[in-house]
C-alpha cells in the first residue's frame, strides 16, 4: 500500500507540473511566474527553498550525534538567511526588475562582473541538487527496495521533467501543495511520537547531556566554528539565485518582503520538529541509532509506524525534497541560459530563449545526478554548495546595494580574492575556518579595488541594460 502511494504521489506531481505549465506563455513566465504570486503561495515557495533533505535527514542525523551544536547551519542558519533577506534585500532586489542576480551584477558593475558571477554561481548549485537527489534515492530505496543508483536516477528525472515543463509555475504550484503536506505530516507525527515518549517534558529530561547546549564552549576556535556554521547558509545563501528567483515571482515588493518574514518563521518552527522527532525516536527505539543516523526517521516509521503514519511521513519527506530540488534545478538553469548562453546570440526570439532555458534545465539536472552517484553523503554535498557563494558573491552584492562608491574593479577583485583565499585555506587547512579567510579576502578585494584601482566608469545604467527585464 505504501509503495502504491509513493507511485501515485510521483505521478500526481508530474500531472500538477504539467497542468501548471499551461500558464507558461513566455520565457519570463517560465522563470518568474509572471511576477504574480500572492502572499500565501509566495510564502510557501520561499519556505520550500531549502526545506529538503538537509532538514529532514541531514540535520536530524547531526542532531542525533551532536545535539543543537550540530544544527546551527540548518534550520537556524537558514531561518536567519530568510529573515535577513526580508530586512535588507527583498525590496531593493525586487525593484531591480531583472531575471537573475547576475543581471543585477551587470547593471551595477558591468559585463565582466556578470559573467564571472554566473560562472561561479552555476556550479555552486550542483552539490545542493545532488544532495536532494541522494535523499530521494534513500527514501525510495528504503520504501521500495530499489537499488539506490536506480532510485536516484528515476527521482531526478521526475523532478527534471516537471521543472522542464512549467518552470517557476510548476515549482510554485507544486511547492504550495507540497508545503501543506509537509506541515500536516510533520505536525501529526510529532504529536504522536512525543505522546508515545511520555510527553515533551519527559523527552527533554531524558535527553543526553549537552543536547540543548545552544552556545559553544568559551574558547576561540569553538566560537569560530560556531559562527562559521551560522554564516554558511545564514549569509552564504543570500546571494543565491533560488532565493532571488522566488522573491521576483511575488506580485509586489511588499509581498516579497513579508513572505520572507513568514518563510523564516515557518522554517524555524517546522524545521525544529524533525529534531524533536529524532530525539523521541532515540529514546523509544535506541537500536535505531546504531545504524545510519540519516535513516533513523525513515526506519522508525517503517518499523514502528502504522500505514497512516507511514503515508504521512513519506508524503511529507518526498514533498520537502522534491520542492527543494525543483527550485534548485531552475535557479542555475536560469543563470546558465540568461547570463552565459544568451550573450552569444543577438536579438534572440523569446521562443528560442525559452528553449535555451529548458535545455539548461536538462544540463544542470544531468550534472547533478552524476554528482549524486559519485558522493552520497547529504551533509557534505550541502556544505560544499553554500560556502562558495558566501566567499565570492555576498560582499559585492551587499556593497552594490548599500555602498554607492563600490565599483566594477572592487566587485571583480572581491569575487576573485574571496574564491582564491577560500581555496588556498582549504588546501593548507589553517586553524581558522576557510569560510572566514575567504570572506575577509573578499572584503579586502572590494576595498582595494574600489579605493586604489583607477579606471574609467564603464558601468551601464539600468536604462541602458540590454537584456529583457521581467
Amino acid at each position: 500500500m505504501l509503495v502504491a502511494f509513493i507511485l501515485v504521489y510521483l505521478l500526481v506531481t508530474i500531472l500538477i507540473g504539467r497542468w501548471a505549465a499551461q500558464r507558461v506563455k513566455s520565457a519570463n513566465d517560465f522563470m518568474v511566474a509572471g511576477r504574480s504570486l500572492p502572499l500565501g503561495i509566495s510564502t510557501c515557495v520561499i519556505f520550500a527553498t531549502w526545506f529538503g533533505s538537509e532538514t529532514m535527514l541531514g540535520a536530524t542525523s547531526e542532531f542525533a550525534q551532536h545535539g543543537l551544536q550540530g544544527v546551527m547551519e540548518d534550520p537556524f542558519g537558514a531561518s536567519l538567511c530568510l529573515l535577513l533577506v526580508g530586512l535588507f534585500y527583498a525590496r531593493k532586489l525586487y525593484r531591480s526588475n531583472v531575471l537573475t542576480f547576475c543581471d543585477y551584477f551587470k547593471i551595477r558593475f558591468g559585463k565582466k562582473a556578470e559573467v564571472i558571477s554566473a560562472l561561479l554561481m552555476v556550479p555552486s548549485y550542483f552539490g545542493w541538487i545532488a544532495a536532494q537527489i541522494v535523499a530521494m534515492g534513500i527514501v525510495i530505496n528504503t520504501v521500495m527496495g530499489i537499488p539506490s543508483s536506480i532510485a536516484m536516477l528515476a527521482s531526478g528525472l521526475i523532478v527534471m521533467a516537471y521543472t522542464y515543463m512549467g518552470g517557476m509555475w510548476s515549482v510554485s504550484i507544486t511547492d504550495f501543495i507540497q508545503t501543506i503536506m509537509i506541515i500536516i505530516g510533520i505536525l501529526v507525527i510529532t504529536y504522536n511520537v512525543v505522546d508515545q515518549a511520555g510527553g515533551l517534558q519527559t523527552v527533554i529530561d531524558k535527553a543526553p547531556p549537552g543536547t540543548f547546549q545552544f552556545f559553544p564552549h568559551n574558547d576561540w576556535n569553538s566560537w569560530l566554528k560556531y559562527m562559521a556554521a551560522w554564516f554558511t547558509i545564514g549569509l552564504g545563501s543570500i546571494p543565491q539565485q533560488d532565493v532571488f528567483q522566488r522573491l521576483m515571482s511575488s506580485k509586489s515588493e511588499k509581498v516579497a518582503q513579508y513572505s520572507s518574514y513568514l518563510g523564516a518563521l515557518m522554517y524555524l518552527v517546522i524545521g525544529s520538529l524533525p529534531l524533536l522527532i529524532v530525539l523521541c525516536a532515540q529514546q523509544l527505539y535506541p537500536a535505531l541509532s546504531a545504524g545510519d543516523t540519516e535513516k533513523i526517521l525513515p526506519n522508525m516509521v517503517l518499523q514502528h509506524g502504522n500505514l497512516f503514519t507511514q503515508v504521512l511521513f513519506f508524503g511529507a519527506l518526498l514533498s520537502a525534497i522534491m520542492s527543494t530540488t525543483s527550485g534548485a534545478i531552475l535557479a542555475p538553469s536560469t543563470v546558465l541560459g540568461e547570463n552565459i548562453i544568451r550573450p552569444f546570440f543577438k536579438d534572440i526570439p523569446d521562443a528560442k530563449f525559452l528553449r535555451i532555458i529548458r535545455l539548461s534545465v536538462v544540463i544542470v539536472s544531468a550534472i547533478s545526478m552524476l554528482m549524486a552517484l559519485g558522493s552520497q553523503n547529504i551533509y557534505e554535498l550541502v556544505a560544499s554548495s553554500s560556502v562558495l557563494s558566501l566567499v565570492s558573491l555576498f560582499v559585492p552584492l551587499t556593497a552594490g546595494l548599500y555602498w554607492k562608491r563600490a565599483n566594477e574593479a572592487g566587485a571583480i577583485l572581491s569575487i576573485i580574492t574571496g574564491t582564491v583565499g577560500y581555496i588556498l585555506s582549504e588546501i593548507f587547512e589553517p586553524e581558522t575556518p576557510s569560510l572566514f579567510i575567504g570572506l575577509l579576502s573578499s572584503i579586502a578585494g572590494m576595498l582595494i579595488g574600489t579605493f586604489f584601482w583607477k579606471k574609467k566608469d564603464t558601468t551601464p545604467s539600468a536604462s541602458s541594460y540590454s537584456s529583457s527585464p521581467v
